[in-house]
Protein backbone atom coordinates (compact mmCIF):
# COMPACT_ATOMS: atom_id res chain seq x y z
CA UNK A 1 0.00 0.00 0.00
CA UNK A 2 0.94 3.44 -0.81
CA UNK A 3 2.27 5.64 1.88
CA UNK A 4 1.08 8.61 0.39
CA UNK A 5 -2.25 9.97 0.47
CA UNK A 6 -2.42 11.39 -3.02
CA UNK A 7 -2.12 8.15 -4.34
CA UNK A 8 -5.39 7.16 -3.50
CA UNK A 9 -8.27 7.81 -6.01
CA UNK A 10 -10.57 10.04 -5.50
CA UNK A 11 -9.55 11.54 -2.54
CA UNK A 12 -9.48 16.05 -2.37
CA UNK A 13 -6.46 15.39 -0.67
CA UNK A 14 -4.25 15.03 -3.38
CA UNK A 15 -2.33 18.35 -5.01
CA UNK A 16 -4.31 18.95 -8.44
CA UNK A 17 -2.43 18.42 -11.57
CA UNK A 18 -0.65 22.01 -12.09
CA UNK A 19 -0.20 23.17 -16.03
CA UNK A 20 0.05 25.27 -18.50
CA UNK A 21 -3.39 24.90 -19.94
CA UNK A 22 -5.09 26.81 -16.96
CA UNK A 23 -6.42 30.05 -17.14
CA UNK A 24 -4.46 32.61 -15.73
CA UNK A 25 -5.05 34.99 -12.94
CA UNK A 26 -6.64 37.49 -14.04
CA UNK A 27 -8.82 35.50 -15.74
CA UNK A 28 -10.03 34.01 -12.54
CA UNK A 29 -10.61 37.62 -10.73
CA UNK A 30 -12.22 38.36 -14.06
CA UNK A 31 -15.31 36.33 -13.36
CA UNK A 32 -15.08 35.33 -9.77
CA UNK A 33 -15.43 38.98 -8.54
CA UNK A 34 -18.94 39.24 -10.08
CA UNK A 35 -19.70 35.51 -8.58
CA UNK A 36 -18.62 36.73 -5.38
CA UNK A 37 -20.58 39.65 -5.46
CA UNK A 38 -23.81 37.74 -6.58
CA UNK A 39 -22.89 35.27 -3.88
CA UNK A 40 -23.24 38.16 -0.99
CA UNK A 41 -26.47 39.67 -2.67
CA UNK A 42 -27.69 35.89 -2.60
CA UNK A 43 -26.54 34.88 0.84
CA UNK A 44 -28.22 38.66 2.67
CA UNK A 45 -31.77 37.55 1.03
CA UNK A 46 -32.34 33.68 1.86
CA UNK A 47 -33.96 34.61 4.56
CA UNK A 48 -37.01 36.53 2.81
CA UNK A 49 -36.64 34.09 -0.46
CA UNK A 50 -37.38 31.31 1.67
CA UNK A 51 -40.45 32.94 3.38
CA UNK A 52 -41.64 33.97 0.18
CA UNK A 53 -41.33 30.43 -1.55
CA UNK A 54 -42.70 28.62 1.69
CA UNK A 55 -46.16 30.92 1.85
CA UNK A 56 -46.75 33.06 -1.24
CA UNK A 57 -45.73 30.12 -3.85
CA UNK A 58 -46.18 26.91 -2.42
CA UNK A 59 -49.08 28.63 -0.45
CA UNK A 60 -48.48 26.98 2.92
CA UNK A 61 -50.55 28.58 5.92
CA UNK A 62 -47.71 30.20 8.58
CA UNK A 63 -47.31 28.54 11.92
CA UNK A 64 -47.71 25.28 10.65
CA UNK A 65 -45.45 21.89 11.24
CA UNK A 66 -44.89 21.56 7.56
CA UNK A 67 -44.62 25.49 6.61
CA UNK A 68 -41.84 25.64 9.51
CA UNK A 69 -40.08 23.19 8.27
CA UNK A 70 -39.51 23.85 4.79
CA UNK A 71 -39.12 27.47 5.44
CA UNK A 72 -36.17 26.13 7.78
CA UNK A 73 -35.15 23.44 5.08
CA UNK A 74 -35.09 26.42 2.40
CA UNK A 75 -33.10 29.02 4.14
CA UNK A 76 -30.17 26.90 5.64
CA UNK A 77 -29.68 24.12 3.20
CA UNK A 78 -28.29 26.89 0.36
CA UNK A 79 -27.12 29.02 3.46
CA UNK A 80 -24.78 26.18 4.21
CA UNK A 81 -23.72 24.90 1.00
CA UNK A 82 -22.46 28.89 0.26
CA UNK A 83 -20.88 29.31 2.94
CA UNK A 84 -19.00 25.68 2.51
CA UNK A 85 -17.90 26.48 -0.96
CA UNK A 86 -16.44 29.96 0.09
CA UNK A 87 -14.73 27.96 3.03
CA UNK A 88 -13.07 25.11 1.56
CA UNK A 89 -12.23 27.71 -1.40
CA UNK A 90 -10.27 29.72 1.45
CA UNK A 91 -9.30 26.74 3.04
CA UNK A 92 -7.79 24.93 -0.49
CA UNK A 93 -5.41 28.29 -0.89
CA UNK A 94 -3.99 27.78 2.33
CA UNK A 95 -3.73 23.98 1.82
CA UNK A 96 -1.97 24.65 -1.47
CA UNK A 97 1.44 25.80 1.05
CA UNK A 98 0.82 22.16 2.58
CA UNK A 99 1.84 18.77 1.45
CA UNK A 100 0.97 15.83 3.87
CA UNK A 101 5.13 15.42 3.34
CA UNK A 102 5.54 18.96 4.60
CA UNK A 103 2.86 18.32 7.73
CA UNK A 104 5.31 14.76 8.16
CA UNK A 105 8.54 16.84 8.14
CA UNK A 106 7.17 19.52 10.96
CA UNK A 107 6.16 16.80 13.38
CA UNK A 108 8.92 13.92 13.17
CA UNK A 109 11.67 14.75 15.86
CA UNK A 110 9.60 17.15 17.95
CA UNK A 111 9.55 17.06 21.56
CA UNK A 112 6.15 15.15 22.56
CA UNK A 113 4.67 17.75 24.29
CA UNK A 114 5.31 20.34 21.95
CA UNK A 115 4.31 17.82 18.61
CA UNK A 116 0.78 17.34 20.51
CA UNK A 117 0.38 21.27 20.53
CA UNK A 118 1.46 21.46 16.55
CA UNK A 119 -0.39 18.41 15.13
CA UNK A 120 -3.58 19.97 16.63
CA UNK A 121 -3.02 22.97 15.64
CA UNK A 122 -1.76 21.74 11.60
CA UNK A 123 -5.35 19.17 12.10
CA UNK A 124 -7.01 22.34 11.30
CA UNK A 125 -5.45 23.14 8.12
CA UNK A 126 -4.18 20.09 7.27
CA UNK A 127 -6.50 17.33 4.32
CA UNK A 128 -7.67 14.59 6.21
CA UNK A 129 -10.43 12.61 5.45
CA UNK A 130 -11.89 8.94 5.09
CA UNK A 131 -9.88 8.36 2.03
CA UNK A 132 -6.80 9.44 3.57
CA UNK A 133 -7.20 8.22 7.69
CA UNK A 134 -5.20 5.04 7.02
CA UNK A 135 -2.02 6.31 4.96
CA UNK A 136 -1.43 9.42 6.76
CA UNK A 137 -1.03 7.21 9.63
CA UNK A 138 1.44 4.98 8.07
CA UNK A 139 3.17 8.13 6.70
CA UNK A 140 3.24 9.93 10.06
CA UNK A 141 4.02 6.77 12.23
CA UNK A 142 6.80 5.50 9.52
CA UNK A 143 8.72 8.72 9.41
CA UNK A 144 9.26 8.73 13.07
CA UNK A 145 6.23 10.85 14.58
CA UNK A 146 5.44 9.71 17.88
CA UNK A 147 1.54 7.88 18.66
CA UNK A 148 0.48 10.30 20.91
CA UNK A 149 1.71 13.13 18.52
CA UNK A 150 0.29 11.32 15.81
CA UNK A 151 -3.38 10.58 18.05
CA UNK A 152 -3.61 14.93 18.28
CA UNK A 153 -3.31 15.25 14.55
CA UNK A 154 -6.17 12.49 14.47
CA UNK A 155 -8.43 14.31 16.70
CA UNK A 156 -8.10 17.56 15.16
CA UNK A 157 -8.45 17.12 11.68
CA UNK A 158 -12.06 15.65 11.53
CA UNK A 159 -13.12 18.01 14.79
CA UNK A 160 -11.85 21.25 14.37
CA UNK A 161 -11.93 21.72 10.90
CA UNK A 162 -12.03 25.17 9.47
CA UNK A 163 -15.35 24.01 7.78
CA UNK A 164 -16.66 23.25 11.56
CA UNK A 165 -15.84 26.12 13.25
CA UNK A 166 -16.51 28.92 10.39
CA UNK A 167 -20.04 26.99 10.19
CA UNK A 168 -20.48 27.24 13.76
CA UNK A 169 -19.65 31.39 12.97
CA UNK A 170 -22.18 31.69 10.53
CA UNK A 171 -24.84 29.76 12.41
CA UNK A 172 -23.98 30.27 16.06
CA UNK A 173 -22.05 33.41 16.35
CA UNK A 174 -17.91 33.69 16.83
CA UNK A 175 -18.39 32.44 20.42
CA UNK A 176 -19.61 29.58 19.70
CA UNK A 177 -17.09 28.73 17.39
CA UNK A 178 -13.95 30.17 19.64
CA UNK A 179 -15.74 27.70 22.23
CA UNK A 180 -15.92 24.76 20.02
CA UNK A 181 -12.41 25.40 18.80
CA UNK A 182 -10.88 26.14 22.10
CA UNK A 183 -12.61 23.01 23.64
CA UNK A 184 -11.68 20.77 20.81
CA UNK A 185 -8.06 21.56 20.35
CA UNK A 186 -7.38 20.91 24.07
CA UNK A 187 -9.35 17.67 23.80
CA UNK A 188 -7.20 16.87 20.85
CA UNK A 189 -4.23 17.45 22.83
CA UNK A 190 -4.56 16.53 26.04
CA UNK A 191 -5.80 13.03 24.42
CA UNK A 192 -2.76 12.45 22.26
CA UNK A 193 -0.57 13.50 25.42
CA UNK A 194 -2.12 10.90 27.50
CA UNK A 195 -1.98 8.59 24.72
CA UNK A 196 1.70 8.82 24.41
CA UNK A 197 2.45 8.20 27.70
CA UNK A 198 0.47 5.01 27.87
CA UNK A 199 3.13 3.78 25.55
CA UNK A 200 0.80 2.04 23.24
CA UNK A 201 2.92 1.33 20.25
CA UNK A 202 3.32 -2.76 20.54
CA UNK A 203 -0.97 -2.24 19.69
CA UNK A 204 0.06 -0.88 16.20
CA UNK A 205 -1.27 -3.70 13.73
CA UNK A 206 2.47 -5.89 13.39
CA UNK A 207 2.76 -4.71 9.19
CA UNK A 208 2.35 -1.01 10.35
CA UNK A 209 5.43 -1.60 12.72
CA UNK A 210 7.55 -3.29 10.43
CA UNK A 211 7.30 -0.52 7.67
CA UNK A 212 10.66 1.47 7.29
CA UNK A 213 10.09 5.14 6.06
CA UNK A 214 10.36 5.96 2.82
CA UNK A 215 11.15 9.12 1.09
CA UNK A 216 8.38 10.81 -0.29
CA UNK A 217 8.13 10.50 -4.42
CA UNK A 218 6.21 13.49 -4.86
CA UNK A 219 8.19 16.90 -5.87
CA UNK A 220 7.98 20.10 -4.81
CA UNK A 221 6.31 22.61 -6.96
CA UNK A 222 6.57 26.30 -7.43
CA UNK A 223 3.22 27.46 -7.73
CA UNK A 224 1.76 30.31 -9.11
CA UNK A 225 -1.14 32.56 -7.90
CA UNK A 226 -2.63 31.00 -10.51
CA UNK A 227 -2.11 27.69 -9.63
CA UNK A 228 -3.18 28.41 -6.23
CA UNK A 229 -6.25 29.74 -7.27
CA UNK A 230 -6.79 26.58 -9.59
CA UNK A 231 -6.38 24.30 -6.30
CA UNK A 232 -9.40 25.58 -4.54
CA UNK A 233 -11.55 25.33 -6.86
CA UNK A 234 -10.24 21.72 -7.62
CA UNK A 235 -11.43 21.70 -3.49
CA UNK A 236 -14.53 22.87 -4.02
CA UNK A 237 -15.42 20.78 -6.76
CA UNK A 238 -13.92 17.43 -5.10
CA UNK A 239 -14.62 17.97 -1.37
CA UNK A 240 -18.06 20.03 -1.96
CA UNK A 241 -19.15 17.22 -4.35
CA UNK A 242 -18.92 14.57 -1.64
CA UNK A 243 -20.00 16.31 1.11
CA UNK A 244 -23.61 18.11 -0.29
CA UNK A 245 -25.32 15.15 0.28
CA UNK A 246 -24.77 14.97 3.79
CA UNK A 247 -25.44 18.34 4.19
CA UNK A 248 -29.04 17.96 2.62
CA UNK A 249 -29.76 15.20 5.01
CA UNK A 250 -28.72 16.90 7.76
CA UNK A 251 -30.22 20.18 7.25
CA UNK A 252 -33.18 17.88 6.47
CA UNK A 253 -33.62 16.27 9.69
CA UNK A 254 -32.72 19.67 11.53
CA UNK A 255 -35.44 21.02 9.40
CA UNK A 256 -37.62 17.53 10.77
CA UNK A 257 -36.64 18.61 14.58
CA UNK A 258 -37.30 22.51 14.24
CA UNK A 259 -41.28 22.10 12.86
CA UNK A 260 -42.11 18.37 14.26
CA UNK A 261 -40.17 17.88 17.72
CA UNK A 262 -41.67 18.50 20.99
CA UNK A 263 -39.78 21.39 22.22
CA UNK A 264 -40.39 20.34 26.12
CA UNK A 265 -39.32 16.80 25.13
CA UNK A 266 -35.96 17.66 23.58
CA UNK A 267 -35.24 20.32 26.49
CA UNK A 268 -35.68 17.81 29.24
CA UNK A 269 -33.60 15.20 27.15
CA UNK A 270 -31.21 17.40 26.17
CA UNK A 271 -31.08 20.03 28.72
CA UNK A 272 -28.57 21.40 31.04
CA UNK A 273 -30.64 20.07 34.19
CA UNK A 274 -30.26 16.73 34.01
CA UNK A 275 -26.78 15.28 34.20
CA UNK A 276 -27.39 11.78 32.38
CA UNK A 277 -27.72 14.41 28.94
CA UNK A 278 -24.57 14.36 28.49
CA UNK A 279 -23.35 10.96 28.52
CA UNK A 280 -26.69 9.73 26.65
CA UNK A 281 -25.71 12.96 23.56
CA UNK A 282 -22.48 11.25 23.13
CA UNK A 283 -23.46 7.81 23.14
CA UNK A 284 -26.53 8.69 20.47
CA UNK A 285 -23.54 10.60 18.27
CA UNK A 286 -21.01 7.37 18.66
CA UNK A 287 -23.08 5.04 16.06
CA UNK A 288 -23.75 8.11 13.71
CA UNK A 289 -21.93 8.81 10.49
CA UNK A 290 -21.57 12.42 9.57
CA UNK A 291 -18.98 15.09 8.85
CA UNK A 292 -19.03 18.73 10.44
CA UNK A 293 -21.06 20.09 7.33
CA UNK A 294 -23.80 17.67 7.94
CA UNK A 295 -24.11 17.67 11.90
CA UNK A 296 -24.20 21.42 12.37
CA UNK A 297 -27.55 21.83 11.59
CA UNK A 298 -28.51 19.24 13.19
CA UNK A 299 -26.91 20.96 16.42
CA UNK A 300 -28.72 24.01 15.56
CA UNK A 301 -32.12 23.12 15.74
CA UNK A 302 -31.61 20.86 18.76
CA UNK A 303 -30.54 23.75 20.26
CA UNK A 304 -33.22 25.86 19.09
CA UNK A 305 -35.30 23.27 20.47
CA UNK A 306 -34.22 23.64 24.62
CA UNK A 307 -30.86 21.83 23.83
CA UNK A 308 -27.56 23.07 26.08
CA UNK A 309 -25.21 24.03 24.48
CA UNK A 310 -22.82 21.98 26.52
CA UNK A 311 -24.75 19.09 25.34
CA UNK A 312 -24.71 19.50 21.80
CA UNK A 313 -21.62 20.36 21.41
CA UNK A 314 -20.52 16.94 23.06
CA UNK A 315 -23.07 14.77 20.62
CA UNK A 316 -21.09 17.17 18.34
CA UNK A 317 -18.12 15.99 19.03
CA UNK A 318 -18.89 12.25 19.44
CA UNK A 319 -20.41 12.30 15.91
CA UNK A 320 -17.53 13.53 14.67
CA UNK A 321 -14.58 12.43 16.39
CA UNK A 322 -16.18 8.94 17.73
CA UNK A 323 -18.08 7.74 14.76
CA UNK A 324 -18.03 3.86 14.79
CA UNK A 325 -17.46 3.87 10.90
CA UNK A 326 -14.65 6.00 12.15
CA UNK A 327 -13.55 3.15 13.80
CA UNK A 328 -13.36 0.44 11.50
CA UNK A 329 -11.28 2.47 8.84
CA UNK A 330 -8.85 2.99 11.70
CA UNK A 331 -9.11 -1.12 12.28
CA UNK A 332 -6.67 -1.66 9.67
CA UNK A 333 -3.79 -0.23 11.38
CA UNK A 334 -4.50 -0.20 15.34
CA UNK A 335 -5.30 -3.18 17.59
CA UNK A 336 -8.73 -3.03 19.24
CA UNK A 337 -6.96 -2.03 23.27
CA UNK A 338 -5.60 0.66 21.05
CA UNK A 339 -8.97 1.74 19.77
CA UNK A 340 -10.46 1.53 23.44
CA UNK A 341 -8.04 3.57 24.59
CA UNK A 342 -8.42 6.14 22.05
CA UNK A 343 -12.35 6.22 22.26
CA UNK A 344 -12.19 6.26 25.79
CA UNK A 345 -10.04 8.89 26.57
CA UNK A 346 -11.35 11.37 23.82
CA UNK A 347 -14.70 10.34 25.22
CA UNK A 348 -13.64 11.06 28.41
CA UNK A 349 -12.87 14.87 26.82
CA UNK A 350 -15.98 15.43 25.46
CA UNK A 351 -17.62 14.44 28.69
CA UNK A 352 -15.93 16.92 30.54
CA UNK A 353 -16.13 19.56 27.90
CA UNK A 354 -20.36 19.08 27.67
CA UNK A 355 -20.65 19.14 31.98
CA UNK A 356 -18.02 22.30 31.68
CA UNK A 357 -19.98 24.79 28.74
CA UNK A 358 -23.36 23.49 31.13
CA UNK A 359 -22.28 24.56 34.22
CA UNK A 360 -21.22 28.09 32.79
CA UNK A 361 -23.46 28.79 30.34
Amino acid sequence: MSTNPTDQPGCACGSPAMGAGQPGLWRYLAWGLPLLLAWWFLYQNLAPLSQALTHDVLGLERGGHLAESLAYFLYDAPKVLMLLVVVVFGVGLVRSFFSPEKTRALLAGRHEAVGNVMAAGLGIVTPFCSCSAVPLFIGFVSAGVPLGVTFSFLISAPMVNEVAVVLLWGLFGWKVAAIYMATGLMVAMVAGWVIGRLNMERHLEDWVRQMQAMPSAVLEERLTPADRVHYGLNAVREIVGRVWLWVLAGVAVGSFIHGYAPQDLLATIMGGQAWWSVPLAVLIGIPMYANAAGIIPVVQALMAKGAALGTALAFMMSVIALSFPEMVILRKVLKPPLIATFAGVVGLGILLVGYLFNAIL
